[in-house]
């Protein structure tokens, strides 16, 4: 399981690292509540984009976009309601969007990375 955790923070690096890279303010990374966590959220121009980051080896389990299903996608919605009750002050005057990065490769730091916008 730790080699399984740690792909996934290196892959959430390399992510953070493109989002900065592509003019994003990264806000937070790793957030938690009773509810669960968000990967990363950051902001860029007038949208706060809420960003499930998936990392994969290679594509056996299929491509990391496929893991972000319906419910999946509600429950980062519900999650983003409950960072933005808490955080008003940060989202105000912004378009809320759900983002995926997913990211194959045996080295998160070298392997394929793909940015969707707004998927739900």
């Amino acid at each position: 399981m730790a080699e399984k955790d740690e792909l996934g923070r290196a892959g959430e690096a390399r992510a953070a690292l493109h989002l900065t890279d592509s003019g994003y303010r990264v806000l937070v990374r790793n957030w938690r509540c009773a509810q669960g966590e968000l990967d990363i959220i950051a902001a860029r121009g007038g949208h706060l984009a809420v960003v499930e980051v998936k990392t994969r080896r290679s594509m056996a389990f299929g491509h990391p976009f496929e893991a972000v299903d319906r419910r999946k996608r509600r429950r980062l919605w519900k999650l983003a309601q409950a960072w933005i009750a808490e955080n008003p002050e940060a989202a105000r005057g912004l378009v809320v969007r759900i983002d995926v990065i997913g990211i194959i490769g045996a080295d998160p730091a070298t392997g394929t990375l793909e940015h969707l916008e707004d998927i739900a």
